[in-house]
């Protein structure tokens, strides 16, 4: 890194099929497409093979699959946290927070990517 260069460190959080799984990033645009590319396969898989429990009815698209989740560097006391969840079904839903998830709002012709990209570099 050279000097003056300030280190972002981005850590996406995969939450599915029991595991937890991290990757770590320098900049947000890596770690955004890596973000999208574990979605999409996600999504494949969860339309392919609708999801299933045994402990109560609840419809596919009612079930969170898999959680996909970016965090950025602190700043001033907070880390800003945005994700993607996977239903059964294979639709996805973006979010803002962590503890207290807020539905991001997909503008018309935007993408689940570019709402959770405009949610982590607002100030």
């Amino acid at each position: 890194m050279a000097p003056g260069t300030r280190h972002e460190n981005w850590t996406l959080t995969v939450r599915a099929e029991g595991r937890v799984d991290h990757q770590r990033f320098d900049d947000l645009e890596r770690a955004l497409d890596a973000l999208d590319a574990r979605v999409t396969e996600l999504v494949q898989s969860a339309t392919e093979n609708p999801a299933a429990t045994r402990l109560r009815r609840y419809a596919p698209e009612d079930q969170v699959v898999a959680r996909i989740e970016l965090s950025g560097p602190e700043r001033r006391w907070a880390r800003k946290h945005a994700g993607i969840d996977v239903h059964g079904d294979g639709s996805t839903e973006a979010y803002l927070g962590r503890v207290r998830r807020e539905p991001l709002d997909v503008g018309r012709g935007e993408d689940r990517l570019v709402a959770v990209r405009r949610a982590l570099v607002q100030p």
